[in-house]
This record gives structure tokens, sequence and C-alpha cells, in this order.
């Protein structure tokens, strides 16, 4: 083991003993589940069963939602493996806890600690490990090597953050990266960092973007497209703090030059700042409804607010334009646009987006089913656009749905590599 390895195991070891204090000050503050805080220590909240084991690591909810399709596929495929699925935050657990497959098994992810991976590992001892993007954890990767697992890093994301953050320790990132058997970045930039540390590429996987659509509730879809009969509907989806208050104004100013029955739908990324939420959004734009509170959607309602975990398929096949949040606030990356074009709705996203920059210039540039504008100004007069001229804006998502399932065949390919890993 290299310096760099035996450092790092022994800084985690000093923190081992703060851990239980953390988790249960991030658990009062509603960061962790308090009822599971022992998983995030490594002990198990149910036995293992006889069978082989994979398991599949996703750190969070984007993560999470991007890899069920292999799951989905891993169940059906070999129905005689127990599928341990893990992550690391409470809203993933949620997602996860109403898409996982019958007989997946979900627990929260050990912190890498010397002492939790260990009691996660001797308890599971899984055959094949599968992490997502760059979830890289020396102690819980190596000492599954060591219990003989096979390992498979898939549609990594090497960000060139991360890269300068591993070249402080390139010997000891060297060996941890040695351990996998497969690895397959998301794209050409992360293929490039992860040859600088050794790392044999064949091929590449983007989970977002090989994913399949959304599911949604068909008697709850019919339902609501009912109480909006005919009016369009625009979806300011997975917004972040202080988005709202930036997007609000330009969006209900280009519905009231081109659509003004138009119904509005905000699907903030995350549920709990509701109060903030309508704080920014304000009063005397018309009937605010709210999911969470259940609220009645009627032909009246001019803001409907989905505050709520796990519908993003529902609201995606409402939306005749969907106007994609964290890229209008700096910090956040944008969020995935695949999404909604896999359900053929065309996307509208502001100017920050390195989280899917490929991806936005491919679709941006070859007019497939995406558009970025710089300003509230620009984002405006793109809505009208497009509300101005439904069969262009329809046109310009089927375009971006075509592109999108061309992208499903990356699955496949990298199926027949996961499948030789199995036990």
């Amino acid at each position: 083991m290299t310096l760099s390895l035996r450092l790092y195991r022994a800084a985690m070891a000093v923190l081992q003993p703060f851990a239980p204090g953390l988790l249960s000050s991030r658990a009062a503050k509603g960061k962790e589940d308090a009822a599971r805080v022992q998983e995030r220590l490594g002990h198990a909240s149910v036995a293992r069963p006889e069978d082989g084991l994979v398991w599949i690591h996703a750190i969070s909810v984007g993560e999470s939602q991007a890899v069920l399709p292999l799951i989905e596929r891993l169940a059906q495929a070999r129905p005689d493996l127990t599928l341990l699925v893990t992550c690391g935050t409470v809203t993933a657990a949620a997602l996860l806890a109403k898409r996982l497959p019958a007989g997946a098994i979900h627990q929260y992810a050990p912190l890498d600690t010397p002492a939790s991976a260990r009691r996660f590992l001797d308890h599971w001892l899984p055959d094949l490990v599968i992490l997502v993007e760059s979830e890289i954890w020396p102690n819980l990767i190596l000492g599954a090597k060591q219990r003989g697992a096979k390992l498979a890093l898939i549609s990594a994301r090497i960000t060139h953050k991360t890269a300068k953050g591993w070249a402080r320790m390139s010997k000891g990132i060297r060996q941890v990266l040695a351990a996998f058997d497969l690895v397959l970045p998301q794209d050409e930039l992360s293929a490039e960092r992860l040859r600088f540390f050794g790392v044999e590429t064949d091929g590449r996987l983007n989970l977002k973007l090989a994913g399949e659509p959304l599911p949604a509730d068909e008697a709850e879809l019919a339902a609501l497209r009912k109480a909006i009969g005919k009016r369009p509907v625009v979806l300011a989806a997975s917004t972040h703090a202080g988005e709202e208050a930036i997007i609000v104004t330009p969006m209900l100013t280009a519905i009231r030059n081109e659509a003004p029955d138009a119904l509005v739908i905000i699907a903030p990324r995350h549920p709990e700042r509701l109060a903030d939420v309508l704080t920014d959004v304000g009063t005397g734009h018309g009937p605010v409804a709210v999911r969470s509170r259940g609220d009645k959607l009627t032909r009246q309602t001019r803001i409907y607010l989905a505050d709520t975990l796990g519908e993003m398929g529902l609201f995606f096949r409402l939306a005749d334009v969907v106007v994609m949040g964290g890229s209008f606030v700096p910090g956040v990356g944008g969020h995935n646009p695949m999404e909604p074009a896999r359900l053929g709705a065309p996307v509208i996203s502001g100017p920050q987006v390195f989280n899917s920059a490929e991806v936005y210039e491919a679709m941006v540039e070859g007019e497939r089913g995406a558009m970025i504008v710089e300003t509230p100004g620009d984002l405006s007069m793109a809505l009208a656009g497009l509300l101005a001229a439904p069969d262009a804006a329809r046109a310009l998502g089927a375009r971006g749905q075509a592109f999108a399932q061309d992208q499903s065949a990356q699955l496949d390919t990298a199926w027949a590599r996961l499948e030789a890993l199995l036990p």
C-alpha cells in the first residue's frame, strides 16, 4: 500500500470515534435518516441472503435515477442474484424506496472509515461491485477487492477539480483505480483524466443519456390532464434556491403575451424549500395550488407547485415546454436535459450547465430538443417563441426524443461488458 493510502487510512481511523456524533447532528438537521444511522457505520439492518450478491452504489438522486434501468435489467436477467443498492442521501433513499424492483435491498452507504468499511464488507461480501460516476472510496474499494469481488466503475465522471485533487496522491489513486475490472467513462474528458492515472478505458457509458423515460402513474396523469384541459403547460423543473425569483417573472411575461391561459408548474429540486418557493413566487399572479397540501388543480389555477419526490415523469409528460432549473444560479451546474427529451418535451436552459455541457452542446448545436438562454429577458423571448409556434415546439421536442433514443444503444453495449463480470 502506498504512503498516501496509509495516511488516508490513518486519518479516517482517527475520525471514526467522531462519526456517530457527526451523523446524529446531521440527522437532527434532516440530512440523515435518524432511524438508520447505524447503516452509515457499516451495521447492516437486514440479513444477507445466501445467493450471489451484486452491490450497486449511486450517491444521490441524479445518479440513483440514472442507474435504475441497469438495476431493472439485472433483476430481470439474473433473478438468482440479490441486488444490494446503496445511496448516501435521504432524498435518494426516498426515490429508491418507490422504484427498486422487488427483492432488491436498500441500505445507506457506509462511511469510508476502516471499521465501517470492514463491517459492511464482512456482512455483505459482494461478488460484484458497481459504482456510479465518481464514487472513489479507497477503504471500501480495496477491501472489496481483497475479499474477491469484481469491481466496475460505470458512467465515470471525472471533473478537472477531482483530477487535480487526485494528483496530490497520484500513486495511491493509481492503486485504487487499478482494482477495477471495468471502467466506462461517460465522456472523452473523463477518459483522458482516467488514462493519466493509468486506467485503460474501452467504451463509453453515460447513464444519464442512456436511461429509459421516467415512469408516471397513469391514473394520476389522466386526472391532471383532465384538470388542465387544453391549456398549454410550462414546467420549471428542478429549480434551486433563489431561482424562482429569477425565472418566474419572465415566464409569466411570455405567457401573458402568447398564451394567457397557460399553466405554470414549478417543481423545486428540494421539496422542503416550499416556504421559500412560495415567498419567491410572490402574489398577484393568480391562484396558486400546492401539490403536497392536496390543493385541487382547477382551470383557474395559474401556478401549481409540484413539491413532491419521484413524480417528475408525470410533470414532464404534461409539459409543452420545460425550463430546466439549476442553470440560472451559479454553482449548481444545471440538470440533465435528457429526462424531458426522452418524453418529447423541448427544453430551455440557463447558461450554467457545466454538469451536462457536452449533452447540451450536442442538443443545442443540432437543434435536437434544447436551447440555452443567457438572461431572464432571453428566457422570456425564447419561451414566447415556442408558445407562439406550438408546431415548432413539438418538432423541437421530437428531435430531442430521437436524439435520446439514439443514446440508449450505449446501455446495451455496457450490459454485455458487465454481464461478463456477474457471478
